[in-house]
């Protein structure tokens, strides 16, 4: 099993930056791909961005151009740089794992808010 944990949330206000973290244990980091999606309250989880082993990413239509996804292999890390953010921005952001036998995992999320 792999294991997640997200940190880096926090409150910030509109136009402002955050970086997410999340960190992967358990398998071979370097050939899963990895996500970040979000959910707001009362509002289903969306995709927020998808890197793959090979680091093609996607992005949702909601944050292309404003959020950039990365990894580290050495570290098993995935990161989620968040600039010019917008209080719709604001929900519970939570890393995901997927792996070539089809095992998925979620972490326990982190809060983001955009609010003056």
């Amino acid at each position: 099993q792999v294991q997640l944990v997200e940190s880096g949330g926090g409150l910030v206000q509109p136009g402002g930056s955050l970086r997410l973290s999340c960190a992967a244990s358990g398998g071979i980091f370097s050939i899963y791909v990895m996500g970040w999606y979000r959910q707001a309250p009362g509002k289903q989880r969306e995709l927020v961005a998808v890197i793959t082993s090979a680091n093609s990413t996607t992005y949702g239509d909601a944050v292309k151009g404003r959020f950039t996804i990365s990894r580290d292999n050495a570290k098993n890390m995935v990161y989620l740089q968040m600039n010019s953010l917008k209080p719709e921005d604001t929900a519970v952001y939570y890393c995901n794992v997927r792996t070539p036998v089809g095992y998925m995992n979620w972490g326990q999320g982190t809060q983001v808010t955009v609010s003056t």
